[in-house]
């Protein structure tokens, strides 16, 4: 049977078509839940080993149970979204991560809390990629699909800075099981509102779930992600640490091979000879390596060097959280005038300056100097910078694998953020030599956020030279209100990609092509 995608199902039912504003909210919710309970647990560590009698090992299992299923997970989820319906597999991700939150709210043990948050971990792979599909789907692409993407960006943005803040408030107003409760009357409303307002779309039908693709790439993300972990308690040349990398390595290269001969590939290797779809995900890759630690290293160093509480901390960066979403919400205005590729460099070159600006930190210093001024910098060009690389990767992919390429760019940007944390903590280690003073910590903290400036220059140089450029040209195809439009973006795709076929493109809007 030939793959071609299904009608909403409002449409056929012959009901109102949902607001965007509907959906764009319903989405969001979801994306936000998922990415703050990366980091809202970490200032409630204290007070669940204090209850649980957890080890300093199980504290650290608190954190990675839920990171590494969620990176594990990420590239079936989104494949089970085109296959099974987007929406269906929003509901469902969402439903395991709400009851995962009461499980681990509500848990007497170590173990119960540690398996609670792997659940979580799963029911957020399953349900982040198709935030960004049932977005796109929903939005046409143009200037009001850039400004959705820039809202979707922001929140996911939003979301990882507000975890310190949420955690600290609810750990000192309440208690630690709040900051997973939390997640209870929240993860219902959403369902609610999802069940209600989104349409489901499906891409494909005829075709089946590739299960041993599905096994490799699943397993060697976890142990790769494992691996990562192991890195932070027994270094980078422990016996266990080599051992997980070097099975996380045969298992994706076992994960390659079958989808090079599959008939039905989990991950077509054909995405990545679209241009825009394997820059944009290397180019997040880098950057996720870079701004995961920001906000780890920060609060560290407002705690353990200044002195603050984890509720001070929390609030000090607040201006590096509206200063991201900021940033993701002016991106889409430069997108429509500069084009994607520009405003990625732009703020890849701003975030690598807040890094540089922000290793000059001080044990003596002060809040506007050392926590506000490199914040803001820092953040404003991450939040420019993720929004034109989300546009750019689902842009430039086949509608029928766009929960598929959501799911790529959401791996690649939490793989990214693991990777870069274990390195940048390394790094840190190295400088202080098992100090604990005030100055020695600054050098490690320092000498983290000058690697990070190294990495974000990388990214730059490669975005420069891969990510496709844009170039205007003078079409005649009318537009919807009459008269012929004048200014179109155009990129050049790589030899046998049919760019409307890729792309969805409406009749009379001109094509989007990669240029090499």
């Amino acid at each position: 049977m030939a793959d071609h995608p299904l009608p909403d199902s409002a449409r056929a039912a012959g009901r109102r078509t949902p607001p965007t504003w509907a959906v764009l909210l319903a989405v969001c919710a979801g994306q936000f839940l998922v990415v703050l309970d990366v980091s809202v647990v970490n200032v409630a560590l204290p007070s669940m080993r204090e209850d649980l009698a957890l080890s300093a090992t199980g504290l650290q299992w608190v954190v990675n149970a839920y990171s590494i299923a969620f990176a594990g997970f990420m590239l079936f989820g989104g494949r089970a979204g085109d296959l099974f319906g987007r929406k269906r597999m929003f509901l469902v991700g969402l439903a395991v991560f709400t009851a995962a939150s009461l499980a681990g709210g509500v848990a007497q043990e170590g173990w119960q809390l540690l398996a609670a948050r792997a659940v979580q971990g799963l029911g957020a792979a399953v349900l982040a990629p198709s935030t960004l599909t049932l977005l796109t789907s929903a939005v046409p692409e143009g200037p009001a699909r850039a400004r959705a993407i820039g809202t979707w960006s922001a929140v996911g943005a939003g979301g990882g800075a507000a975890g310190g803040l949420v955690g600290g408030v609810l750990t000192d107003g309440l208690s630690w099981r709040w900051v997973l409760l939390i997640n209870v009357p929240i993860g219902i409303a959403v369902l609610a509102a999802a069940a209600r307002w989104l349409t489901e779309s499906r891409a494909t039908t005829g075709r089946r779930l590739d299960l041993p693709g599905a096994v490799l790439v699943t397993a060697g993300l976890a142990v790769l992600a494992y691996g990562i972990a192991e890195t932070e308690a027994r270094g980078w040349d422990a016996p266990g640490t080599l051992v997980a990398l070097a099975v996380a390595v045969l298992l994706i290269l076992g994960f390659l091979l079958v989808e090079a001969r599959s008939r039905a590939p989990l991950m077509p290797l054909k995405l990545f000879r679209v241009r825009s779809v394997s820059a944009a995900n290397a180019v997040m890759i880098i950057s996720g390596a870079a701004m995961m630690g920001m906000w780890f290293f920060m609060t560290l160093y407002a705690q353990n060097v200044l002195g603050y509480s984890p509720l001070l901390a929390g609030l000090a960066l607040i201006p590096s959280s509206l200063a991201v979403v900021s940033g993701a919400k002016l991106a889409p205005v430069l997108m429509r005038s500069l084009g994607a590729r520009p405003v990625v460099l732009l703020g890849t070159a701003v975030a690598a300056a807040g890094f540089g600006w922000q290793s000059a930190m001080r044990a003596d210093g002060t809040f506007l100097g050392d926590i506000l001024g490199p914040g803001i910098v820092m953040m404003a060009g991450a939040g420019l910078a993720g929004t034109p690389l989300a546009s750019l990767a689902v842009s430039g992919a086949d509608p029928r694998d766009a929960g598929l390429v959501s799911g790529l760019i959401n791996t690649s940007r939490t793989m990214g953020g693991a990777l870069g944390l274990a390195i940048l903590s390394t790094v840190a280690a190295s400088a202080t030599a098992g100090a604990d003073a005030p100055e020695a910590l600054t050098d490690g903290y320092a000498l983290a956020f000058r690697t990070a400036a190294v990495m974000l220059a990388g990214a730059f140089v490669l975005g420069l030279l891969w990510l496709p450029r844009e170039r205007r040209s003078v079409s005649t195809a009318p537009t919807a209100s009459g008269p012929p439009s004048t200014d179109h973006t155009v990129q050049e795709d790589p030899p046998g990609i049919n760019p409307t076929a890729a792309r969805g493109d409406t009749p009379g809007a001109a094509p989007l092509r990669q240029e090499g």
